[in-house]
């Protein structure tokens, strides 16, 4: 049977909905009424049905759905069932931060390596994770089951550092540089481009000051 294809507005919502849960559950939380959720999230009940059907529903008449059974589903949904090896490349502030991150463990993301160009960085370490030279990237990913490449470098280098990525088995990137990238299919990218993010929370104060002018 094909698999249905599910939208990117509906994928985008699902972390929000794993937290929400995994939050309840933390609190003890045993089941929940969409309308519930709904109220907690600011997500309309019907929206939330409408995502859940996408995937077999979860829920059942008159009883809501088990907050335990619905997270660790959504987990799986999101792979969060199997562990991601990935490496940081670019050990400056945005790169340590990240690499500092430890609930990326508890996720299932596991920080496996560093790289840098700069000589003053190269042996330096990151949470037990040495930073090495970028002429040991494509050994490293290859030799270590690495699926996901962080990049937080300038967008001169991304490109090309992006094709030895892809030509080492390289399935995932999340990219944090200021460059859109071409990757063949079957590669999957996340863009995070943070200044867009404040241009858009800047939009928003705007709007909202010239309408609370009038």
């Amino acid at each position: 049977m094909e698999e249905k294809e599910i939208s990117q507005a509906v994928i985008g919502r699902l972390p929000r909905y794993f937290r929400y849960l995994g939050e309840l559950r933390d609190e003890g939380v045993e089941r929940i009424s969409s309308q519930e959720l709904s109220e907690l999230m600011k997500v309309t009940a019907s929206q939330i049905r409408q995502d859940f059907n996408n995937f077999g529903g979860f829920g059942q008449q008159g009883y809501g759905y088990n907050v335990e059974y619905l997270y660790e589903e959504i987990g799986k949904i999101l792979g969060l069932d199997k562990k991601h090896n990935f490496v940081i490349i670019g050990a400056g502030n945005l790169g340590r931060a990240l690499g500092n991150y430890m609930n990326f463990e508890r996720r299932g993301f596991i920080f496996r390596g560093m790289f840098d160009q700069d000589k003053k960085l190269i042996g330096q370490e990151v949470r037990g994770v040495k930073i090495m030279g970028m002429e040991e990237l494509e050994s490293f990913v290859r030799d270590n089951n690495i699926d996901i490449a962080v990049l937080t470098i300038p967008k001169t280098s991304a490109v090309e550092i992006v094709d030895k990525l892809v030509n080492n088995g390289i399935r995932a990137i999340w990219n944090f540089a200021h460059v859109d990238l071409n990757v063949p299919k079957g590669v999957q990218v996340e863009n995070v481009h943070l200044s867009d993010s404040l241009m858009k929370l800047s939009y928003n104060i705007n709007r909202y000051m010239k309408e609370n002018d009038r």
